[in-house]
């Protein structure tokens, strides 16, 4: 595995069940130190991706390799082990509501670690101040709003200095300055602390503004294109160009594919017959 990889997908097909694959024969790797986008419309894997790096879910084949070491969804010892090296941004933040924002940043140093509450306590406003947030630690989630929720979410997963952070749909919600304000955040933590940032969005600005490599996924899981985002953004590909300028009308078809509708109301047995 190359040093400069941190993580490799290697041939990786999976799926809940028989009939649908999420993720066919998919390779990616992912630069060490970089911030990483994955792009794509809903239902084709990226989310499915990210589960599958932190282990919550096996691959039916095909490798995911984390730091050069095969991620097992079998071996709860690892993939504890692995996790501590790992935060992760979830698409509605998914904190406690019954905990302070505090408690919630705090959360994953008293699980994770055995750090007096002293240290805990600098550790937490910290990471609260590097997200804009050190006044708001006293407060309940039910009393931030939905921009401040995602930054508290943010601290939270950067609480353990991981090498690897990844963001399920950060900006999804949010309002222009509040993503504006988490683009920045994303690009600002990845360069200062050093890790590697993972994100999986649809939201082509926000991306390409901040992405050191931009992969575009369609269903299936198959790589329509990689590259920077410049080169992306001057890509002649049809399917390219109707992604990240948001064309309606192009290769992706608005329409899940199905049969033709006459057969599901019946009328194509039924017209069979008529003179």
């Amino acid at each position: 595995m190359n040093p400069d990889t941190l993580i490799e997908i290697d041939h990786v097909t999976f799926g809940y069940d028989e009939r649908r694959v999420i993720l066919k024969d998919l390779s990616l790797r992912f630069a060490r130190g970089k911030v990483t986008s994955v792009l794509g419309g809903s239902g084709c894997g990226k989310t499915t991706l990210l589960r599958l790096i932190a282990g919550v879910h096996g691959t039916n084949s095909g490798r995911v390799v984390f730091d050069g070491e095969d991620v097992d969804a079998a071996d709860n010892a690892q993939l504890y082990r692995l996790r501590r090296r790992m935060g992760m941004l979830f698409q509605f933040g998914a904190l406690f509501t019954d905990l302070s924002v505090y408690d919630n940043v705090a959360f994953p140093l008293r699980e994770m670690t055995d750090l007096p509450e002293a240290l805990v306590h600098d550790i937490v406003l910290m990471k609260l101040n590097a997200v804009g947030l050190r006044g708001a630690a006293k407060l309940k989630i039910s009393e931030v709003s939905g921009g401040m929720a995602r930054r508290i979410a943010l601290a939270r997963a950067i609480a353990l200095d991981p090498e690897l952070i990844m963001y399920d749909e950060p900006f999804a919600g949010l309002d222009l300055i509040s993503m504006g304000v988490a683009a920045k955040l994303i690009r600002t933590l990845n360069d200062v602390t050093g890790s590697t940032s993972l994100v999986i969005s649809h939201d082509v600005p926000e991306c390409m503004a901040i992405s050191d490599w931009v992969v575009l996924l369609a269903t299936g899981g198959r790589i329509v294109a990689q590259g920077t985002p410049a080169e992306l953004m001057a890509s002649t590909d049809a399917e390219v160009r109707q992604f990240v300028r948001g064309e309606p009308d192009g290769p992706v078809k608005f329409h899940y594919p199905a049969p033709p509708i006459a057969e599901d109301f019946g009328l194509a047995a039924s017209s069979g017959g008529r003179s």
